[in-house]
């Protein structure tokens, strides 16, 4: 997945834990590159009870790591990222790699 400011693409990180964060927007699953999390606005969603940024979305539910809440997502807005494309070319590259036609 790409960073959803610069769509620069994520590299395999050497040991230990990756620089780039996970975040929320527009209830989807971004991540932010490490030159990207410099800015001052990532227009990042927010927890409605704490207002952290640390939001993770996974099965339909954002979960906020800092205090805990776990809501059901919304759907998607007209302003959310489109991943089709995306679950393209993860599709493509599964049958690469395992030799389906």
């Amino acid at each position: 997945m790409p960073c959803y400011r610069c769509g620069a693409r994520q590299t395999d990180p050497v040991r230990g834990a990756s620089p780039w964060k996970r975040g929320v927007r527009h209830e989807a699953q971004v991540l932010v590159c490490p030159d990207c999390q410099r800015a001052q606005d990532l227009d990042l969603d927010t927890c409605p009870t704490c207002a952290s940024t640390a939001l993770i979305c996974r099965l339909g539910e954002v979960e906020c790591r800092s205090c805990g809440l776990v809501r059901l997502a919304q759907a998607p807005s007209p302003g959310s990222p489109d991943l089709s494309g995306l679950a393209a070319e993860v599709e493509a590259a599964l049958n690469r790699v395992l030799g389906r036609n």
